[in-house]
């Protein structure tokens, strides 16, 4: 048995599982805030007194009249004729992300101090978990830097697109480096660390995917799966051909301002659909190139499941946009982001199994 298999002990293995299952779940709420349109709900940063939610009726009528005022464009535009029991369910939403984002921190805190104190992380194990704070810092700062981008603004009904995929390409990077510090921990030797060129193409796949991920938040966050439901692309094509070439040219101004432009959002459509194309054709590839060597047990399953979570990602994408008729269906977005999180855990864990593991 190696060296670092001996310094990880079990309870501290399951204890980075479960930060990696939370950080998956903080990811899919998140999804959830998105497409519901909950992400102004709450209208301050409170870390510490907004622990609790609004306890009485006054203090509800409060919170809604500081989303009518701070939220003004998005409360005047799509929630108009909004009660106040519809208020709660998306305040409901806002709640459970930053809940969930605290009560992560507990999870993390806790297990920690006790598995420091009795000498159960080595040193590269401490190095990475400084990483995965910072990495968490920055996903909660960037969280509220693009709530913010949403509020006050007269010229908003949501949040910046832009500022969303930063904080989207945060958490995601979080969940992907913490899921590898898991797969480090509980699998310190591998079995095909000699297939080099294998695993220089398995993190040209792992880039591809995180581009993906990032159009995908381009997508949620500027509504492009609006103008044009349909797949292939060439069914009812005209009136997407049209919002292609409505412009002569595309400004930084467009580019910027984005919710007037129907140009932007065909181009950000675009982009998505050509990648997922992409993606799907160096998976394939990626997947005979391991079938023509002599490959571990554990890279033939990952193989198979990189080709399985392929497939049911990409017929994700499809229902989610062809089911996109007024506004992007909640079920099949949320599934999708969810979709995405796990094929780029099963990309991962193939790449790992190219990985030369010291034993110390």
């Amino acid at each position: 048995m190696s060296t670092l298999q001996k310094n990880i002990a079990k309870p501290v293995r399951l204890w980075l599982l479960a930060g990696v299952v939370m950080v998956f779940f903080q990811v899919v709420i998140g999804g959830v805030t998105r497409l519901t349109d909950s992400g102004l709900s709450i209208t301050e940063w409170a870390v510490i007194q907004g622990t609790l939610p609004p306890l009485n009726e006054a203090e509800w009528l409060e919170a809604f009249e500081k989303y009518q005022v701070a939220a003004k464009k998005q409360f005047e535009t799509l929630h108009a004729d909004m009660a106040l029991s519809e208020f709660k369910v998306i305040f409901f939403w806002e709640y459970a992300h930053r809940l969930w984002a605290r009560l992560m921190g507990f999870v993390f805190l806790f297990p920690f101090l006790w598995f420091l104190w009795k000498k159960q992380l080595p040193g590269w194990l401490l190095r990475r978990l400084g990483i995965v704070i910072v990495l968490a810092a920055l996903a909660a700062v960037f969280g509220w830097i693009m709530v913010a981008s949403g509020l006050n603004n007269d010229s908003r009904t949501w949040v910046s697109a832009y500022k969303l995929i930063i904080h989207l390409g945060i958490a995601t990077t979080l969940f992907g480096y913490l899921f590898w510090t898991w797969l480090r921990a509980d699998q310190p030797e591998t079995a095909d660390s000699g297939l080099g060129g294998l695993r220089r193409f398995g993190w040209v796949v792992a880039l591809v995917l995180f581009v993906q991920i990032i159009f995908g938040g381009l997508m949620a966050g500027m509504r492009a799966g609006l103008i044009h439901p349909y797949f292939p692309v060439f069914v009812e094509g005209n009136r997407f051909w049209e919002a292609l070439s409505a412009p002569t040219t595309a400004g930084i101004d467009q580019i910027v301002d984005y919710e007037p432009y129907l140009f932007v959002k065909a181009v950000v459509q675009i982009l998505h659909r050509s990648t997922a194309w992409i993606l799907s054709g160096l998976i394939i590839f990626f997947f005979l190139k391991m079938k023509k060597h002599t490959i571990s047990s554990r890279l033939k399953l990952g193989g198979n499941l990189l080709v399985f979570m392929l497939l049911v990602q990409f017929l994700l994408g499809v229902f989610t946009v062809i089911n996109s008729i007024g506004r992007i269906p909640l079920l099949w977005g949320v599934v999708h982001q969810a979709g995405a999180l796990l094929l780029l855990a099963v990309v991962l864990f193939v790449n790992y199994q190219f990985t030369q593991r010291k034993t110390a």
